[in-house]
């Protein structure tokens, strides 16, 4: 299983990005998918999740801004990331729960991470 995440880049004050993460894979279910990001020197914080059946919940510093949704039948997950600012600069992660078969055809349950994109916000 794996999660690709992809639509970082730079911005200025007030601009718009919207990151993507696919999940490829024998997955057989995928439940709770998350947003990470990490600031230098600072600690992981949560971003934004959303379940399979689409409700969603925000950390206190994005909301109204950001906006997190999922495509079941791609596999995806969305961050439409509005009004951005500096504070928002990190590297943005994917989460995912995750249910796949194995090689020995057993369902495993893993939490999938994706490599991370960079989201830069200058003033």
């Amino acid at each position: 299983v794996q999660l690709q995440a992809s639509g970082g880049g730079s911005v200025q004050t007030g601009g718009s990005l919207r990151l993507s993460c696919a999940a490829s894979g024998n997955t057989f279910r995928i439940d709770d998918m998350r947003w990470y990001r990490q600031a230098p020197g600072k600690e992981r914080e949560l971003v934004a999740g959303i379940t399979s059946g689409g409700t969603a919940n925000y950390g206190d510093s994005v909301k109204g801004r950001f906006t997190i949704s999922r495509d079941n039948a791609r596999k995806t997950v969305y961050l439409q990331m509005n009004s951005l600012k500096p504070e928002d600069t990190a590297v943005y992660h994917c989460n995912a729960d995750v249910l796949y078969l194995n090689y020995a055809e057993e369902y495993v349950a893993v939490k999938a991470w994706g490599q991370g994109t960079q989201v830069t916000v200058s003033s």
